[in-house]
């Protein structure tokens, strides 16, 4: 048996799953202000002896050292570390640790297929990784929020307009027409993204995941799998590859 801390610290919050080998008993979302506090609960209640962690914004050294201070073994996951996949993207050095964790799960769980992961949250992510284990990078483009505030910030008079509301695609004022805008604009998106790849792919598989794939996924057209879990099992599955369980 081992239990293992993963952590990912995203743009907007902080998500850890403690895992069992290779089953979810417990995982948590909180914001980083504090976030020092539940990652102990955590560890207290659980007592994991291995963690990783995934980040792609500056958090605090508290947080690091509290993480390191629970457990025998720490990974913090970066363009250094091994993986059980191939990592062809060009540039690592500015490549999301979230991204490459989506891909080796997706590989993982379907190895013999071209995986598209779509990841929708502050940015929508496609990340392809390849049937012979070699991740190539993909797309990024703006999340629901971010086009929203984007067409308030630089216009004079679009109103600041919330995710939340009702949703029309035909629109009957500035609000609904904008909601409609970016929801439907993003699940064309989205579908058309998957269609591009899966024409030039054989033997195609896509997989929906990110905080806000469970708005997206009854609006999409195309066959998608969705797993909020995917970023989680990726890093549980780069830990066990660095940090196997002795024999």
């Amino acid at each position: 048996m081992s239990i293992n801390l993963c952590i990912d610290w995203g743009n907007s919050n902080v998500k850890a799953a403690v895992f069992n080998d290779d089953k979810i008993i417990e995982s948590l979302l909180f914001s980083g202000d504090g976030a020092e506090m539940p990652i102990q609960n955590l560890i207290d209640s659980h007592k994991p002896a291995k963690a990783i962690m995934s980040s792609v914004v500056n958090h605090s050294a508290g947080f690091e050292q509290t993480v390191k201070d629970g457990v025998k073994t720490f990974i913090k996951l970066d363009g250094n570390t091994s993986l059980p996949i191939i990592n062809a993207y060009t540039t690592s050095g500015t490549l999301g640790t979230d991204r490459v964790a989506l891909a080796t799960a997706a590989h993982m769980a379907n190895p013999g297929k071209n995986n598209l992961v779509v990841g929708i949250g502050t940015c929508i992510t496609y990340d392809f990784i390849q049937k012979n284990r070699t991740f190539r990078g993909g797309a990024i483009s703006p999340g629901l929020n971010m086009r929203l505030k984007a067409m308030h910030q630089f216009t004079d008079k679009l109103p600041e307009v919330s995710a939340d509301g009702e949703l029309l695609l035909l629109g009957y004022d500035t609000s609904t027409c904008m909601r409609s805008g970016a929801v439907y604009g993003m699940s064309a998106e989205i579908d058309g993204m998957i269609k591009e790849f899966e024409s030039q792919y054989p033997d195609f598989n896509a997989v929906l995941t990110g905080g806000d794939a469970p708005f997206f996924v009854s609006k999409l057209k195309s066959k998608i799998f969705a797993d909020p879990d995917l970023l989680m099992k990726g890093l549980n599955l780069i830990l066990k590859y660095n940090a196997p369980i002795p024999r």
